[in-house]
This record gives structure tokens, C-alpha cells and sequence, in this order.
């Protein structure tokens, strides 16, 4: 059983940063594709950014692009979110997810088995 435990949340000021961890157990890290969703109070959760397992490439959402940046490590069996420029909108509680298999799409919910706990951050204007 997979197992993910994040870390890094945390009140920011607009215009800050933060990085986010995910560590992974419980199944070889190199064989998992990862991924951050994230869910602000009364909507749904969203996907902000993929880590696919074979590390050649990341992807990321439209509206962080270029503030945002995800990251894996293998060796240490984590993926990273980090980030920059952060706005009031981006407030929300943050979801590490993993899957072993993709089956249709890598950027919605109900692709992934395996879930945090989830981190709050919190950026204040």
C-alpha cells in the first residue's frame, strides 16, 4: 500500500514562497507517477501539476505556469512543488497523489489511487 505524507505548508504573504514534499512508501518511487492537486474552501479539487515516473518531463497548470515548479527525486523518494510569486488565490489545501498505471487522463482526480493527507497554504494579501 502506497503511502504519502506531505509537508511544507504554511502562511505566506503575496508574492512569496514555498515549497511543498511529498515522500512516498510502500512501492518503488521510480515506479509511480506523481502528482499536486490542490482544493480551496468550496470548489473542487484541481490538478496543478504531474511528475510522470519516468522523469524525462514535468507538466503543469495553466495558471501557475511559470510560478510553479515540480520536481522529483528518486533517490529520496519525494516530489516537490515549489512555489514562487504566490497570489491570494492560490490559498487552498495542497494534495500529493500517485498512481501506478495511467488509465485516461494524468491531470483529474479520480486517476490517482493514492492520496495525502494534504497541506494548507495560506496566502494572505
Amino acid at each position: 500500500q502506497v503511502q504519502l505524507v506531505e509537508s511544507g505548508g504554511g502562511l505566506v504573504q503575496a508574492g512569496g514562497s514555498l515549497r511543498l514534499s511529498c515522500t512516498a512508501s510502500g512501492h518503488p518511487f521510480s515506479q509511480l507517477h506523481m502528482a499536486w492537486f490542490r482544493q480551496a474552501p468550496g470548489k473542487e479539487r484541481e490538478w496543478v501539476a504531474a511528475a510522470p515516473w519516468s522523469g524525462s518531463h514535468t507538466l503543469i497548470e495553466d495558471s501557475v505556469r511559470g510560478r510553479f515548479t515540480v520536481s522529483r527525486d528518486n533517490a529520496k523518494n519525494t516530489v516537490y512543488l515549489q512555489m514562487d510569486s504566490l497570489k491570494s488565490e492560490d490559498t487552498a489545501v495542497y494534495y500529493c497523489a500517485a498512481v501506478r498505471y495511467y488509465r485516461r487522463r494524468y491531470n483529474t482526480a479520480d486517476e490517482y489511487d493514492y492520496w495525502g493527507q494534504g497541506t494548507q497554504v495560506t496566502v494572505s494579501s
